[in-house]
């Protein structure tokens, strides 16, 4: 059962999880001729009364009752990731296309079975994160497509900061498994080297873990100790279809650094890209001979844009389309994080990725 969108009528929208991060969504979900977010859910019910006060969406329901209204044609998922799968697959289930914040799902055989019930249904599913969607990384690409470097070679990537301990009032979920630096920061690195350098061929990886416990520092509960489930520190090599190598960091034990967040070099020339969980710019381009690098013109400017990809995703239902922050590309993030994982399991040696991926064009055709 295919659930299409009729012209000129927006994308009903249910929220499923009213926590830390929905409130950056609804804030930038300010297109009522493609979304209206007409209900939101929680395991909480009072979260979900107080997310439909502020943001002023019409009803806070159940989430059962939520995947059972037939009016809502597309499911945020924006439960924690070991939640991810199960309120996709039942909103799938419920006749709905589905837009998850990332990972896709807890693991590779969960992303198949979420993809392939959308699939069986004629259903879409987009995933975050979206930020390759922006206007800094996507002129970066465009740069790189039009030969300003030549042929790249390599690329580096680091997401890197002392925790989210800092400023999540309750971080506890994002140090046990299906989460960490590697599933946190990790989709948003390798989404950006894939929409600059094509898909991933094969990975190797190597973790630590600094401490065994942390705390809570802000909110309500600061000073409370939880256990950390998960590696910290993550190093990774990912080898590119198309010949490039990339080095890929993620940690939650670095407390400063002046590393620059996202590199891609060259046979002419070098290009410093927007971190790869930013929006805007800056970025700067360096070609061979120069004495200096020069700052790249972005339109669009800075500021936080998340849900741009949900954004992009009712355009395409709209229009009968792929959406490009998909699940297909959610999947082969995945299956490369999984992969770096594996690699690390095993003491080292690299990891093939099976299922390439080709980033969708502007428009809904393969890039």
């Amino acid at each position: 059962m295919s659930r299409s969108i009729a012209p000129g009528r927006p994308v009903r929208v249910g929220l499923v999880g009213c926590g830390n991060v929905s409130g950056q969504y609804l804030l930038n979900l300010d297109a009522p001729a493609v979304l209206d977010v007409v209900a939101c859910a929680d395991a909480q019910p009072a979260r979900a009364d107080a997310t439909a006060r502020a943001f002023g969406i019409p009803r806070a329901v159940a989430v059962d009752q939520l995947l059972a209204d037939d009016d809502i044609d597309l499911v945020l998922n924006l439960t924690n990731p070991a939640g991810h799968a199960e309120v996709s697959l039942a909103a799938i289930a419920a006749g709905k296309h589905v837009y998850t914040e990332k990972p896709l799902a807890g693991s590779l055989a969960e992303a198949d079975e979420v993809l392939a019930a959308a699939a069986a249904r004629g259903l879409r599913v987009g995933c975050a994160p979206d930020t390759f969607l922006g206007p800094g990384l996507r002129r970066c690409a465009e740069l790189i497509a039009d030969g300003a470097i030549g042929v790249p070679v390599s690329a580096n990537a680091f997401m890197m900061t002392a925790g989210p301990e800092a400023f999540h009032p309750a971080p506890e979920f994002l140090y046990q498994p299906g989460a960490g630096p590697l599933m946190d920061g990790g989709p948003y690195g390798v989404s950006a080297l894939v929409a600059l350098l094509g898909p991933v061929a094969s990975v190797s990886g190597a973790s630590t873990r600094g401490r065994d416990t942390r705390s809570v520092l802000t909110g309500a509960r600061a000073g409370s100790r939880f256990p950390v489930d998960v590696p910290t520190h993550v190093a990774a090599l990912l080898r590119f279809a198309r010949g490039a190598v990339a080095t890929l960091v993620t940690s939650f034990d670095v407390h400063g650094t002046r590393t620059p967040r996202l590199e891609v070099h060259g046979t002419t020339g070098s290009l410093i890209c927007p971190a790869p969980n930013a929006w805007g710019g800056p970025a700067f381009l360096r070609s061979a001979g120069a004495e200096g690098f020069d700052e790249v013109h972005i339109d669009g400017g800075e500021g936080n844009r998340i849900g741009m990809g949900l954004l992009e995703m009712g355009s395409a239902l709209q229009q009968g389309r792929a959406p490009r922050a998909s699940g297909d590309l959610g999947r082969h993030v995945l299956e490369v994080l999984e992969g770096i994982r594996t690699s690390d399991e095993r003491g080292g040696g690299a990891v093939d990725i099976r299922h390439g991926y080709e980033l969708v064009a502007e428009g809904g055709s393969r890039a």
